[in-house]
């Protein structure tokens, strides 16, 4: 696809000068400035605060596609995401899902049962920190059909970067104070929300602090020998804090694992 500069720079020009726009119109605007550089199916933009719910500022989902990608993520399976970690690191530039992927991710319970729901064969994201606290997360979404981003594509967007993070900048100040009027609606205090519905989960279920956060690595798709890196512990200990869990919860896989972990999210 050849790069269409005057549309290009017609999208700019509406974006560098002027009042700070609402949440569709940035959205909107990204959208038409990708189009102009490549072909995507979805687009979706999220801004991320700690272990907060995420805000949906953007997306070009249907009805349908919506309740996967956006409304069923926010309720739980956001933790799990790599982008939401990634993130949550203030980790800035464009990046691929399988860059930031845990080394199991892709064979992981949590793949197999949400994330390949969403048809995708690539998701490249741009994280763009507007303060210490929250990224916002904007990203270009191929289905199988379509194909993954070739290595000359991905160099272009690696190019266009700068222009993205400074209309994130210009447009989407102040995310703060709508992560606080949505933590006001539901009654919740700001030191209460740095414990997300997750916590419950292991509190609800009894585990230790070391079992929760093996069991929570798991869950992302680290395999034993990452997690013991991660965590300073050998190959073998984590496997038998996994033995333990899985005794103490009584299961014998990852699919019941994963279950029991969404069933039990928010109680």
């Amino acid at each position: 696809m050849s790069v269409d500069l005057e549309g290009l720079f017609q999208v700019m020009a509406s974006l560098v000068a002027g009042p700070a726009l609402d949440d569709e119109a940035v959205g909107t605007a990204y959208r038409r400035l990708m189009s102009t550089l490549m072909t995507f199916d979805y687009v979706v933009v999220f801004a991320y605060r700690g272990k907060e719910r995420p805000i949906d500022l953007f997306s070009t989902f249907n009805a349908k596609d919506h309740v996967l990608f956006v409304s069923l993520y926010q309720a739980g399976p956001y933790l799990l995401d790599p982008f939401y970690h990634a993130a949550s690191q203030g980790k800035p530039g464009i990046w691929r899902m399988r860059e930031l992927a845990p080394d199991r991710f892709f064979s992981s319970e949590y793949y197999r049962t949400y994330y390949v729901q969403t048809g995708l064969a690539e998701e490249v994201g741009f994280f763009v920190p507007v303060d210490e606290q929250i990224t916002v997360v904007l990203s270009l979404m191929r289905r199988e059909a379509t194909g993954p981003f070739s290595p000359a594509e991905f160099a272009l967007l690696k190019k266009v970067e700068p222009l993205v993070s400074a209309l994130v900048r210009h447009h989407w100040a102040g995310l703060g104070r709508r992560f606080d009027a949505a933590l006001a609606k539901t009654g919740r205090s700001r030191r209460k929300a740095t414990h997300p519905p997750a916590d419950g989960v292991w509190q609800h279920l009894n585990l230790t602090e070391r079992e929760s956060s093996i069991i929570e690595l798991v869950l992302q798709g680290h395999s034993s020998e990452s997690i013991g890196l991660r965590l300073g512990i050998s190959t073998g200990t984590v496997k038998v804090h996994r033995r333990n869990v899985y005794r103490k919860l009584g299961i014998s896989s990852q699919t019941q694992l994963l279950s029991l972990y969404l069933r039990n999210l928010g109680q």
